[in-house]
């Protein structure tokens, strides 16, 4: 009897792609789709201006909404594409063990600090939604806008807790600190030395 070949895993569904597409890349499709409602609202506002002599009120304030989700968006994606400010300067001559446990040290401070900001957020919105404040066009409740400040905090803090597990399981810690050479030359063992 012959040995049966190891079989394949089955390909994912469509749909589990799809959704892992869409966690991948949430802050990419949230940023384009509110700048686009963004840039709607703010051209009928001027269309209406110069057409009518007068503009819609509820247009300039989703506007401004679609803007603050846009920007706190915006911090998630810059902490996942690892485009947010970075003071390492200090670093560039120190061994690579060094740079990263300062990188890992940073990291972490900025976690908890996410966390804590955060929790004083959901704190502050508990609070408004006992005692709700209106938008005065759209009639939101402010604390539903408001929501988007510790939903990016927590977004980030995610984006940074998941490039550490992807780079463990890929074995590319050491990427994280650097080199002068280049983060592709690093290896593994360099930590260890």
């Amino acid at each position: 009897m012959k040995p049966s070949a190891p079989r394949r895993p089955p390909l994912p569904k469509r749909e589990a792609v799809m959704f892992r597409k869409c966690c991948d890349n949430f802050e990419e499709y949230a940023c384009v789709l509110l700048c686009g409602v963004m840039i709607a609202c703010l051209l009928i506002q001027v269309g209406l201006r110069l057409i009518t002599g007068s503009a819609l009120a509820w247009t300039e304030e989703l506007s401004r909404f679609c803007f603050i989700w846009t920007v706190y968006l915006g911090m998630s994606l810059a902490t996942k594409r690892l485009a947010h400010v970075r003071i390492s300067a200090q670093f560039a001559k120190a061994p690579l063990r060094v740079r990263l446990v300062f990188r890992i040290l940073a990291d972490l401070f900025c976690v908890v600090f996410n966390l804590l900001i955060a929790w004083y957020c959901f704190e502050v919105i508990r609070d408004s939604y006992r005692f709700p404040e209106f938008s005065p066009t759209l009639g939101i409740v402010r604390a539903d806008v408001e929501l988007i400040v510790p939903a990016s905090f927590l977004l980030s803090t995610w984006r940074v807790i998941e490039d550490y597990i992807r780079r463990l399981r890929a074995g590319t810690l050491a990427e994280l600190a650097g080199s002068s050479q280049g983060a592709e030359g690093i290896a593994a063992a360099e930590i260890a030395e």
